[in-house]
């Protein structure tokens, strides 16, 4: 997330709502489970108990996962990564290497978007893992499926220090860099992986020139049509691509986060989208793209915006097919949605609006899951429930549904379909009475334990007089992770039990209020927790983005969820200057780490010829790049065991 949209667009907030922050107040003090997560070493350390009072199921029963062995890194800030000893990472996948055999050689001083759309795109995040052979238990080759999230401008073109505008050409470069890359991946018996030029399945998707279906409630809605698409069922492009997901049938999911920068211009007087687009900050004007083209200046094209925010579905064994964005799971500033199937079949995915105040939702389709017949899932995410969460001082979650003619959302405020409750998912969940959240990312369902983990990056915009239970800071820099328990491993269910597991920040310094089980070295902590993922054990792994406010670089730790080690943070990836790290996704043999490095190189003050470091290649006249790299233990053994 670009920290120049870091601001709330909730007009609750304005008029006084009950926020996650002051839940969690309420809830310490009814309760004060968080005093075993005194930075003071006398303390006992938090989570000893296997699960939060009235918990049952899964998340109150599991064995402790197995603990982490590896050395620790430190922290620290520099021009390159890190990583343990006796681990290795490969690059990958860099900024304009090939996809497909007949790309040109990456040249960032003649880009053009014609040869950006045989690259791999700019600032990588999501990834997603699709195994396609393995020899044994060992996965050797499988399809890798990474978001583009957005451009570092300033990075990506020459001469722009002097505030120069983008040429027409270069805005096309740029379109052509967001989307995501599917490309077949093989691996050697040194544990190396590499691109496979050749595949079938190879794919670049752009929000240049990739046509979309609109599928789902809003689909054909007059608020969806253009006059470049009167049906208001087909749309050129996908947007700001965060985090996302692989379906249990084995399909890529792109979400489209802050799509609200990419629109520039000023709605005409009483246009009936006027009060929509400024609960979403349409229009952000972050791109000059409206420039050139009308369809991203809202005074030409005013629907233009509701045709983004979306969840995308792309099926990766057909480079054929088109692409769907799936409007039954909701329009807002989508992190991802990781899934989970459900003991009656059906599948839940889970999602946070990435934006201060802003709230926790989950998907649960209507259908179940066929294991034995692909072509029945086919359009699961079409017919299904959108719930969001509000969170209590007593401990629980109550999932609300966001169903049109239910409660507020009906004809009297102005909803007048379902089409118009997922158009306006935000205004819908503030009638409802959700629960504002500080910076809702990425969520992760941890199947053999029944549990869920929110990560909420930070929120300097919280008063004193707007924490509650679930936000227990003002002005929290830092961030903090929720557990979640679905009663009895029911991830449909709608009632569920939550917990803090980390409030994020420097354990030593009193004013940060921070809580680690004191286990945590001075290397173990972090702030601003954004993507994660469990390995094949169950363990969970962190992300960071935004923890420079800590004094180190951005990286990945694993954090213990369970036993006596419940909240002890341990460093292992640390990015070079100006990067954050994205999409952590192990392969399924645990034996390899891919992970995202989005816009190494950034800061105030950088451009393309000043950069804070020309990571990964390290040439003086060469921009840093966005790459993907794999990590693996030197005896090709389990990441993070051993």
């Amino acid at each position: 997330m670009d920290d120049s949209d870091n601001y709330t667009s909730n007009p609750r907030i304005e008029a006084g709502a009950r926020t996650i922050n002051d839940i969690i107040e309420a809830r310490l003090s009814r309760r004060g489970f968080l005093a075993g997560l005194s930075a003071s070493a006398a303390m006992s350390g938090v989570g000893c108990s296997t699960g939060p009072e009235g918990a049952s199921g899964p998340a109150a029963t599991k064995a402790p996962s197995p603990a982490f062995s590896f050395a620790e890194i430190t922290r620290g800030a520099d021009g390159d990564h890190h990583v343990p000893k006796g681990y290795l990472a490969d690059l990958v996948l860099r900024w304009g290497d090939a996809v497909f055999p007949d790309a040109p050689p990456f040249d960032p001083y003649a880009q053009t978007a014609a040869a950006q759309e045989r690259q791999f795109g700019y600032n990588n995040d999501f990834i997603g893992f699709h195994p396609l052979v393995s020899k044994g238990s060992t996965v050797t080759r499988g399809l890798l499926c990474v978001n583009h999230e957005f451009t570092t401008t300033r990075l990506m073109f020459p001469g722009l220090t002097q505030g120069r505008l983008l040429t027409k050409r270069e805005c096309e470069v740029e379109l052509a860099a967001h989307g995501g890359t599917i490309i077949e991946i093989e691996r050697d018996r040194e544990g190396v992986w590499r691109p496979v030029l050749t595949s079938q399945f190879n794919r670049r998707i752009s929000a240049r020139s990739t046509v979309m279906m609109i599928t789902g409630p809003a689909a054909g809605s007059d608020r969806m049509k253009t006059s470049k698409d009167p049906s208001g069922k087909l749309v050129i492009g996908t947007l700001n691509n965060c985090a996302g997901g692989m379906t249990p049938w084995g399909t890529y999911l792109m979400a489209e986060e802050n799509f609200h920068g990419y629109f520039r211009g000023e709605l005409a007087e009483g246009d009936p989208e006027a009060g929509n687009h400024a609960r979403c900050g349409v229009p952000g004007g972050w791109y000059q793209w409206g420039r050139y083209f009308d369809r991203f200046d809202v005074s030409k094209t005013p629907n233009e915006p509701n045709r983004f925010g979306w969840m995308v579905e792309v099926d990766i064994l057909d480079p054929a097919s088109t692409p769907k964005k799936r409007t039954a799971m909701g329009r807002f500033k989508h992190e991802g949605a990781e899934s989970v199937v459900a003991p009656d079949g059906r599948v839940v995915f889970y999602m946070g609006d990435d934006q201060r105040f802003d709230y926790v939702y989950k998907f649960v389709t209507a259908r179940p899951f066929d294991s034995e017949d692909p072509a029945a899932n086919r359009d699961l995410l079409d017919e299904g429930t959108l719930y969001v969460a509000r969170f209590d001082a007593e401990g629980w979650v109550d999932w609300l549904p966001l169903i049109f003619g239910e409660g507020p959302l009906t004809p009297s405020n102005e909803f007048h379909s379902q089409a118009d409750v997922m158009i306006e998912t935000r205004r819908a969940a503030d009638l409802l009475g959700a629960t504002p959240m500080d910076r809702p990312e990425d969520v992760e369902p941890d199947p053999a334990a029944g549990r869920v983990f929110l990560m909420l990056t930070n929120n300097t915009s919280r008063t004193a007089d707007q924490i509650d239970a679930a936000n227990p800071r003002a002005s929290n820099a830092f961030g903090h992770i929720i557990e979640i328990i679905e009663p009895n491993g029911d991830f449909t269910s709608t009632r569920s039990r939550w917990e803090i597991l980390v409030q994020c920040g420097d354990p030593a310094d009193p004013t940060a209020d921070a809580k680690w089980n004191p286990a945590t070295s001075e290397h173990g902590w972090f702030g601003s927790p954004d993507n994660c993922a469990m390995d094949p054990t169950g363990r969970l792994w962190v992300a960071t983005d935004g923890n420079q406010a800590t004094g180190a670089n951005d990286g990945l730790w694993a954090l213990s969820t369970d036993g006596k080690s419940r909240g002890t943070g341990r460093a292992f990836f640390r990015a070079p200057n100006g990067a954050e790290v994205c999409g952590p996704r192990f392969t399924p043999d645990g034996r390899t780490l891919f992970l995202a490095v989005q816009h190494p190189g950034d800061g105030r003050g950088t451009s393309f010829e000043n950069p804070s470091t020309r990571w990964p290649e390290f040439v003086d006249d060469r921009p840093p790049r966005p790459s993907v790299v794999a990590i693996r233990r030197k005896d090709l053994g389990e990441i993070g065991s051993g």
